[in-house]
């Protein structure tokens, strides 16, 4: 990397320290070795393990690289209920390097107090239109549109309507042009639509918020009040996904049973198995519980990607 994108790089994370300072967020400095993971199926991690010295008769503790810091501020979130933030680095194993990944990267995550998903929009758009006024750019506009117009834009069909009938995801997959291994499970076969019917069409030169995320999709997010959506957005820039909010799930019956489920999904799935607490979700059953929340994680080399207009992630990574 040259010096110029040294400083540029250097810049916008001030610039984002300064952002979330000067509105009173506390900055968080949390570990990245932990003894135990949130179990997301979806992600690989890094193991490694905490020596004693020879002789000893203790054992090796196995310790996991963080796939985000949200193990750990939430933990600070239940005890002190303040709005905080963290710049960080996060590990996530078996993906590609390259144009978009790297095993190591840098994250931003954020939680607000009090308010939900579309507050946090909000925080967000006002975040960037400072981060795009400090590289020379007076304004920006924004498009906030669902999931569900989103599939009946581009994919051609009701989501949620298709998701409900036996057999119709798979009719519509194939209308497509998809080839669908047996077996797939109805959120399998939505990522396949999404990432060929949909996720082109948001390479637009505005960021894209996409609103509203299928309730069969599962995560850590409340759901709508329809019980057909979870309050959840990502934001999309030049196509490239750059962070996920939710409007955080605080009944800790559904946090446990949502550890569990993953667990079993990646003890069939992972490569890399991790310990997983399982009574994380006792955070949420606490006297006072687990305070009304939003966080949203945003991965800080795209950001300077799309800030910087650059189009590769080794472009703006100090090493590979």
């Amino acid at each position: 990397m040259d010096l110029e994108m040294l400083q540029q790089r250097a810049g916008i994370i001030k610039h984002i320290r300064s952002f979330f300072d000067t509105r009173n967020y506390l900055e968080l400095d949390t570990p990245l070795l932990s003894a135990d993971l949130i179990p997301e199926s979806c992600l690989e991690v890094f193991q490694t393990q905490r020596l004693y010295p020879q002789g000893s008769k203790r054992e090796n503790i196995p310790l996991w690289l963080i796939p985000s810091p949200e193990i750990w501020m939430k933990k600070i979130i239940a005890q002190h209920r303040v709005d905080v933030y963290q710049i960080c680095k996060c590990f996530r194993n078996g993906e590609s390097i390259g144009h978009l990944h790297n095993s190591e990267f840098t994250m931003l995550e954020y939680y607000t107090m009090n308010v939900d998903y579309m507050d946090s929009l909000k925080i967000t758009e006002e975040l960037l239109l400072y981060l795009f006024k400090t590289t020379g750019r007076s304004s920006i506009d924004f498009m906030h549109i669902t999931v569900a117009e989103a599939f009946i834009r581009w994919a051609g069909f009701d989501l949620f309507a298709a998701a409900q009938k036996e057999g119709v995801m798979e009719k519509e997959a194939r209308r497509l042009g998809l080839e669908l291994p047996a077996g797939l499970t109805v959120p399998q076969i939505y990522d396949l639509i999404f990432i060929h019917a949909v996720e082109p069409h948001l390479k637009m030169e505005k960021p894209v918020f996409l609103l509203d995320y299928p309730a069969f999709v599962p995560c850590l997010a409340k759901k709508s009040e329809s019980g057909n959506t979870v309050e959840r957005w990502e934001l999309y820039y030049n196509g490239i996904e750059v962070a996920n909010c939710f409007s955080e799930e605080t009944d800790p019956q559904k946090v446990k049973e949502f550890f569990i489920d993953e667990e079993a999904e990646k003890r069939q799935s992972s490569i890399v198995q991790h310990k997983v607490n399982h009574d994380y979700w006792k955070l949420f059953e606490q006297k006072q519980g687990f305070p009304r929340c939003s966080g949203v994680a945003m991965g800080v080399d795209r950001l300077i990607m799309a800030l910087t207009e650059r189009y590769s992630i080794e472009s703006v990574l100090p090493f590979l």
